[in-house]
């Protein structure tokens, strides 16, 4: 059970996806001539929102069950299995595997400014030096 669950602070009611995102997924998943009523997707949001939390719950029992804090991609693809919804493990996988990649890399490029051994004082003063430049460059232009 999450802590908003225990605390009450956040009812299932304030819980949802955008629904202009939905519509725009919505739009985009079906053909042309099919066209999609609010109560419908209304009735999708719903759905998802429950997905989410079958899933959720489940992934957090079986973190529990490792005596973990924090709900891991395994323990998703886990609770997946044991719900029954086998056939979408192999996409969910690979999208958590190109999630870490994009995660690592974006760590990579964070590490790579912190080994310059420029302090942040240093950047701030060069960039600002930098726009002088090109502003004194773009004033003679004109």
């Amino acid at each position: 059970m999450s802590d908003n669950e225990r605390s009450g602070s956040m009812g299932d009611d304030e819980l949802s996806l955008p629904k202009a995102t939905v519509a725009k997924l919505i739009s985009e998943m079906m053909p042309n001539d099919i066209v999609c009523t609010k109560e419908a997707r209304d009735l999708l949001i719903d759905s998802c929102v429950e997905f989410i939390h079958l899933i959720a719950s489940e992934s957090n029992d079986i973190a529990d069950r490792e005596a973990k804090k924090t709900i891991a991609g395994e323990h998703i693809v886990s609770a997946l299995k044991e719900l029954g919804f086998e056939e979408y493990v192999d996409d969910v996988e690979e999208v958590y595997k190109e999630h870490r990649q994009q995660q690592k890399d974006r760590d990579k490029r964070s590490s790579r400014l912190e080994k310059t051994g420029i302090s942040e004082e240093e950047l701030l003063r060069q960039q600002e030096l930098l726009f002088e430049q090109s502003r004194l460059k773009f004033e003679a232009q004109q």
